[in-house]
């Protein structure tokens, strides 16, 4: 094999290697932008339904035919009695739905009988660390409640397992919580309650605000960047790599 078929080899090589990597860098970054396009959507069904008025809680019959994608965060009212069953509680670092949640703490969840029929697991609202001495009971009898429709969360690899001895859970996982603490069966859903707020305001209940994180411009311009930083390296290696390949032939002698 000759130099020269060597040196055009390797430059093949190397380009056909350069331009997956810059089609695989520029892939990404539209992806980016798509998600972008997506989260933009989001946003703007979740901030519609957070301000839109409550309406009423669908009755228990068609509880199997709600869905996350097309029910979650919407406000809901409806009449229910807590029935003073034992609550569970779920530990909290922060929330990113709750602009005036900033401390560790847990949230409060008990079960409560809706005045239609079924179980619902209503979330009361957020006790700071050091303060669940001061945790009100539900309000006695027949109350109305507002607040936002909830999906459960699912476990991930490094969630801690539930302290069921101490009522104390690491996931709003209402089904688990029932099973534990003998609440019967519940709604595939659970309830944010917005209000009302007992007189001490512990549980601390309140409006939610759906922050989503939106840096998908920077990634994308990030991915897009490698893909050209990929590009020109490739482009003046390959200048170089001719360059070098031409050198011998221009300085050789001439043949007698």
């Amino acid at each position: 094999m000759t130099a020269r078929s060597q040196g055009l080899r390797q430059v093949a090589g190397f380009g056909l290697f350069s331009l997956v990597m810059v089609g695989i860098l520029a892939g990404l970054g539209v992806w980016q932008l798509q998600r972008r396009v997506e989260k933009h959507a989001l946003i703007r069904m979740l901030d519609e339904r957070l301000a839109a008025a409550p309406v009423a809680l669908p009755g228990e019959a068609q509880w199997p035919g709600l869905s996350q994608a097309r029910d979650e965060f919407r406000r809901v009212t409806f009449r229910a009695t807590f029935g003073g069953k034992p609550d569970a509680r779920v530990f909290s670092s922060g929330s990113g739905v709750r602009a005036d949640i900033t401390t560790a703490g847990v949230w409060v969840f008990e079960p409560a009988q809706v005045a239609g029929g079924g179980e619902v697991v209503v979330n009361r609202g957020f006790v700071p660390d050091g303060q669940q001495g001061r945790i009100s009971p539900p309000p006695p009898g027949e109350v109305r409640l507002t607040g936002y429709i909830r999906y459960p969360e699912h476990a991930g690899m490094l969630t801690p397992q539930a302290d069921q001895a101490k009522r104390l859970w690491f996931l709003r996982d209402p089904k688990g919580m029932a099973n534990a603490l003998g609440w019967g069966t519940v709604a595939p859903f659970y309830l944010d309650l917005e209000a009302p707020a007992p007189a001490n305001g512990l549980p601390k209940p309140g409006p939610l605000v759906v922050h989503l994180k939106d840096d998908h411009m920077q990634y994308a311009i990030t991915w897009f960047g490698l893909a050209a930083a990929v590009a020109i390296a490739f482009a003046v290696w390959l200048s170089r790599a001719l360059k070098e390949q031409a050198g011998p032939s221009e300085g050789a002698p001439e043949s007698e």
